[in-house]
C-alpha cells in the first residue's frame, strides 16, 4: 500500500458518517434554536457590512468589514474554482446540492463561532486582539487541553492544508496552462510577495484583502452570470441534473459507475467545508480582531461570508461546469477543468484567462489569510516569541507546494481540515446556551430601542 493510499484511508475515516453528522447536526441544531437566523436576519447582516459599529471606541484592531474581508480572503480561493471541479468530478453534479445544504446550515455555525470569538477574545502582549476557538474553548469550556489540540490542528491546516499547498499549486499550474509561465518562476514570485506582505502583520493582510477580495469576487461572478445568460435555455436541465443526481446519481447520470449518494455527500460536504470553512474554526480568528462591542453583530456579519463564498461564488462555478459538461471531459483535473468550462461557456479562450486571473488573486489572498490564522494558533501554543519562526516556515512551505501531486494535496487538506473541525464543533455544542442567550439579549435590546439611532437605522 502506497503512502497516498494510506492517507486516502485516513481521509475516508475522518470524513465518514460521524464527522458528517457532527457538522450537519451542529448546523441544524443552531438553525432551529436560533429561528433560522441565517435566513431571517440575512438582510440585516448584509446592511451591517457597509455600516460601521457605533462602538468603535471599543477594543479591536480592524473594522468589521476588513475582518470579514480577511476571512473571505482565506475562504474564497481554490475551493471555489478547483475544489468545486474536483467535487463534481468525484461525486457527480449532485455534490453541488450537498454544498448548498452544508452552506445553509454552515451559516448558522459561522454565526455562532464568530459570536463566541468576540465574546471571549483577549489582548495579547503586543497589544493585538487574540481570539478564536482556542480562546472560547479555554475560557468558555475550561478545557485547556482541547484548546491546545485545536491550535495544533490549526497550524497543521495553515502549513499543509488550505493555507499553502492547494493554493500555490493551483496558481502555478494555472499560470503554466494559460500563459505558459514555468511553475518554478511563478512559485518564486508568489513566495516573495507573500513574504513581503505577511511580515507586515494582520493590518497589512486586512488592507490588501479588503481591496482585492471584493473586486475579484464581483468580476468572477459577473463573468459566470454572462455564461449563464448565454446558456439560459440549459439552466432548467442543469438544475434538474444537480438535484436528481444528489439522491439518485446512477439514474441521473445514465448508469455511470462510481457515482453514489454517499460519494456525492462526502465530496460536496468536504469541498464545501474546504471552501467556506464553516465549523472549521478559522473565521472566528479573524472576527476576533473586529472593532465592535457586540458579539452578535459580528456574528451576523461573519455569516455572510459563507453565503457569499458558497451560495454565490461556488454556485457560479458549479453551474458553469454542469452547463458546459466540462466536468465529464477526460484527462483533465483541477483548475484546467474550470478553465475549459469557462472557455466553452464564453466560446473563447478568454474564459480560461479570466479563471486564471481570478484563481491567482483568490488563492493569493487565501495564503495571506491562512498565514494569519496559523500564526494566531502558533502564538497561542508557544507565545509571541515564535512569530518569526512560524512566518519563515510558512513562507518556505508556500514555495514547496507547487511541486506536490494534486491528489495528495487535496487528501492532506481534507485530513487536517477534519481534525481542526472536531474540537471546534465540540466547543460550539458545549457553548450553545451562551450563543442562544447572547442572541436573545441582542435582539431584545434592539427591539426595545436600547441602541443609539445610528444602530437602529441599519
Amino acid at each position: 500500500m502506497t503512502f497516498e493510499n494510506i492517507l486516502s484511508a485516513i481521509d475516508s475515516f475522518i470524513w465518514g458518517p460521524p464527522l458528517l453528522i457532527l457538522l450537519s447536526g451542529t448546523g441544524l441544531y443552531l438553525t432551529l434554536r436560533l429561528g433560522f437566523i441565517q435566513i431571517v436576519q440575512l438582510p440585516r447582516a448584509l446592511r451591517y457590512l457597509f455600516k460601521r459599529d457605533s462602538g468603535l471606541q471599543q477594543k479591536g484592531d480592524v473594522s468589521s468589514f476588513a475582518a470579514l474581508c480577511t476571512a473571505l480572503a482565506a475562504t474564497i480561493g481554490t475551493g471555489n474554482i478547483v475544489g468545486v471541479a474536483t467535487a463534481v468530478q468525484a461525486g457527480g453534479p449532485g455534490a453541488i446540492f450537498w454544498m448548498w445544504l452544508v452552506a445553509l446550515l454552515g451559516m448558522a455555525t459561522k454565526y455562532a463561532e464568530c459570536l463566541l470569538a468576540v465574546k471571549y477574545r483577549v489582548r495579547d502582549k503586543n497589544g493585538f486582539m487574540a481570539g478564536g476557538p482556542m480562546y472560547y474553548i479555554e475560557r468558555g469550556l475550561g478545557l485547556g487541553w482541547l484548546a491546545k489540540l485545536f491550535a495544533l490542528f490549526g497550524v497543521l491546516v495553515a502549513f499543509f492544508g488550505i493555507g499553502t499547498f492547494p493554493q500555490i499549486n493551483a496558481i502555478t499550474h494555472a499560470m503554466q496552462d494559460t500563459f505558459s509561465i514555468p511553475v518554478s518562476i511563478t512559485a518564486a514570485i508568489i513566495t516573495l510577495l507573500v513574504g513581503l506582505i505577511i511580515l507586515g502583520g494582520v493590518k497589512r493582510i486586512a488592507l490588501v484583502s479588503s481591496y482585492i477580495v471584493p473586486f475579484m469576487a464581483v468580476f468572477y461572478v459577473a463573468t459566470s452570470i454572462i455564461i449563464i445568460l448565454l446558456n439560459l435555455d440549459k439552466i432548467p436541465t442543469a438544475l434538474q441534473l444537480i438535484i436528481h443526481s444528489a439522491f439518485n446519481p446512477e439514474a441521473a447520470l445514465g448508469g455511470a459507475l462510481g457515482f453514489t449518494v454517499m460519494k456525492a455527500i462526502q465530496s460536496g460536504v468536504a469541498r464545501g467545508i474546504f471552501s467556506n470553512e464553516s465549523g472549521l474554526g478559522s473565521a472566528p480568528i479573524a472576527a476576533a480582531a473586529a472593532q465592535t462591542k457586540e458579539p452578535v453583530r459580528q456574528g451576523l456579519i461573519s455569516m455572510t461570508g459563507t453565503f457569499l463564498d458558497t451560495i454565490i461564488v461556488c454556485t457560479m462555478t458549479g453551474i458553469v461546469l454542469v452547463l458546459t459538461g466540462a466536468w465529464q471531459t477526460p484527462g483533465m483535473e483541477g483548475a484546467v477543468v474550470t478553465n475549459y468550462a469557462f472557455s466553452q461557456g464564453l466560446g473563447s479562450s478568454i474564459g480560461a484567462t479570466i479563471v486564471t486571473i481570478g484563481l491567482l488573486f483568490f488563492a493569493f489572498t487565501t495564503i495571506l489569510g491562512w498565514c494569519y490564522y496559523g500564526e494566531r494558533c502558533f502564538v497561542y501554543l508557544v507565545g509571541i516569541r515564535g512569530i518569526k519562526l512560524y512566518r519563515i516556515a510558512f513562507i518556505a512551505l508556500v514555495g514547496c507546494g507547487a511541486f506536490i501531486h494534486l491528489n495528495l494535496i487535496w487528501i492532506l487538506a481534507d485530513i487536517v481540515n477534519g481534525l481542526m473541525a472536531i474540537p471546534n464543533l465540540i466547543a460550539l455544542i458545549g457553548l450553545r446556551k451562551v450563543v442562544i442567550e447572547e442572541t436573545k439579549d441582542y435582539f431584545s435590546r434592539l427591539n426595545a430601542n436600547q441602541f443609539d439611532q445610528d444602530e437602529m437605522t441599519q
